[in-house]
């Protein structure tokens, strides 16, 4: 917003009047509309709009000639604050979207019509109330929202936000996730100057609580959070090595990894292109066919293999000529027989001290049992196939060390059940050997075997991204049973997770480390309030300011080069 001065020649005398005018972006171009007409406003008028003007980066600044101020008195017990709310949050996730362009992306894409609040606005809710609080829309309506100070910083009443709105906005943002996706890459890409030679591919699984009859995509599977009782989805992830989220795809909750390879690399490849990527993915996604489909139009990978094929190479593993790449971790290259791949050994000290423990534990915990249905068939008579089925069940929950022991179970002289067991003693040798070790396979000949491994590692940055999107911005689409909402829904915490990440980036920059969750929990304390100054005249002055940054987080703003607005002026719609 700006003032606009218009000058009338009227009886030979010259008649200034002021108008408050706002700009704004059309299809066909910027526009500006005449909020209000101020008049000529004497001395103190304009005063007070140069005041409230003052520290607004939306205003023009330096509006009028120098003008004296008046004076009031205040009476000062009786000096008040009012309407405390939450202010640095919001206000934080605001600056992160603005230095993304997702506000003026919003402005250009999301349609408006003949809404009373646009579109564009309330998308900007549903995002930043998913990075500050996660919670439901009815939430965000009743209680949320007024509790903040985002009607201040987006213009809008609380009065303005319901339910109904912000899951129609939900339908409103849903269609231009990809073109979303392609702004969010190229804005951060440009941004902190990074390199997207490297596709991390992952996936994860997320669940409902009901039947969700309505939505197709929820079914029973696999489910990462243990959950197999309830229906999920499954949620495909492409991150950079940086952990910055390329793009995602749904796929339904009884999909396994393997098959949604090839649907995850087509729209990837389709969206960004073919050239200077590599693909990395976890033993899960390996298959012939996938292999096939990677292979077959050049494309470069690291993966990770099935614990079984360690098996060829155990006279490898015996060898001493390991190279050690970290403290604890020793890689060793070998190539495949026909020269197209190499095979990365890799046998790491703590993997090792873990996977022996779980393999002791087990052991203990079968060879208890057996002494005790020995005993236990000694004194009973049982019928084989009931004893047979315990041991089935009680190796089938300790598989880890089932394949040590060697069970058999038998009809004795009077028709009785017999268990005879015994340890196979190679079993326990290989599992000594190869405790710790795991296998990447490769067709990038050029590279050493430690940055392969560095390469393949970084798929934690894709885990580490389901871990937030879980723990901190609550993905799980509780309230939501329609498959395009709960679409919609991923999306906005996709949205927020970008933000997050931006944040972290930055944090890395300013020396503060990369981990967010500290900067912007203290950030978030920072208020904003109304400060009541009442006057000996009878009337009261009301300032809307921003409370004043602890030293501690002076120093964070400081450090991340962002200034707080010292005071509000209200504009709602």
């Amino acid at each position: 917003m700006y003032i606009r001065k218009t000058t009338i020649h009227k009886d030979g005398k010259a008649h200034h009047y002021w108008a408050l005018v706002e700009s704004y972006r059309t299809e066909r171009g910027p526009r500006q509309r005449v909020v209000t007409w101020l008049g000529e406003m004497d001395e103190a008028g304009r005063l007070g709009v140069e005041r409230v003007a003052e520290g607004d980066p939306g205003f023009q600044q330096n509006l009028f000639e120098k003008t004296e101020p008046e004076w009031v008195e205040i009476d000062v017990k009786r000096v008040r604050v009012e309407n405390v709310v939450g202010f640095g949050g919001p206000w934080l996730g605001l600056e992160l979207m603005h230095w993304l362009g997702l506000d003026q992306f919003f402005l250009e894409h999301v349609s408006g019509g003949r809404e009373e609040i646009p579109w564009a606005i309330v998308g900007e809710v549903l995002v930043l109330c998913r990075l500050c609080h996660p919670s439901s829309e009815l939430h965000i309506a009743e209680h949320f929202f007024e509790q903040t100070a985002m009607a201040d910083l987006l213009g809008i009443s609380c009065e303005k936000i319901n339910e109904d709105r912000l899951y129609r906005a939900l339908d409103q943002v849903l269609p231009h996730k990809e073109a979303l996706e392609r702004h969010l890459k190229e804005r951060v890409g440009s941004l902190f100057h990074l390199d997207y030679d490297l596709f991390l591919y992952d996936v994860t699984s997320t669940y409902f609580e009901g039947e969700a009859r309505i939505n197709p995509l929820a079914q029973r599977g696999y489910s990462r959070d243990h959950r197999g009782d309830c229906k999920q989805i499954c949620i495909g992830l492409v991150v950079s090595r940086e952990g910055f989220p390329l793009g995602y795809e749904l796929f339904a909750g009884n999909r396994t990894d393997v098959t949604t390879v090839e649907e995850i690399i087509g729209l990837m490849e389709g969206r960004y292109g073919k050239a200077n990527r590599i693909w990395v993915m976890d033993r899960g996604m390996v298959s012939e066919e996938n292999m096939g489909l990677l292979t077959k139009e050049g494309r470069r990978y690291i993966l990770g293999t099935q614990r079984g094929q360690l098996k060829k190479y155990e006279g490898e593993l015996l060898k001493t000529d390991w190279q050690e790449v970290q403290s604890g971790l020793e890689v060793k290259r070998v190539d495949s027989p026909d020269g197209k791949e190499v095979f990365i050994l890799c046998r790491s000290r703590d993997r090792a001290e873990k996977e022996k423990a779980i393999h002791d534990r087990f052991e203990q915990r079968i060879e208890e049992t057996l002494i005790r249905v020995e005993k236990s068939c000694e004194k009973r008579r049982y019928q084989v196939n009931l004893i047979e089925r315990r041991i089935g069940r009680l190796l089938e929950r300790n598989s880890r060390a089932a394949g040590l022991f060697d069970v058999r179970v038998e009809r004795g002289s009077t028709g009785e059940a017999k268990i005879i067991w015994t340890k196979k003693e190679e079993w326990r040798q290989w599992s000594r050997l190869s405790e710790g070790c795991y296998m990447l396979r490769s067709n990038i000949r050029d590279w050493s075997p430690e940055d392969l491994w560095k390469a393949y590692i970084q798929l934690t940055e894709a885990e580490e991204a389901f871990r937030i999107h879980k723990s901190d911005l609550s993905i799980r689409p509780i309230w939501h049973q329609k498959e395009e909402r709960v679409r919609a829904h991923i999306l906005v915490c996709f949205l927020a997770y970008v933000l997050w990440k931006t944040l972290g980036r930055l944090c890395r920059q300013a020396g503060l480390g990369d981990e967010p969750r500290k900067i912007f929990s203290e950030l978030s304390q920072i208020k904003l309030t109304d400060v009541i100054l009442p006057t000996r005249n009878g009337k009261e002055i009301k300032l809307r300011c921003v409370e004043t940054p602890s030293a501690h987080q002076l120093i964070l703003l400081q450090k991340l080069k962002l200034n707080l607005p010292r005071r509000f002026l209200k504009r709602n719609l």
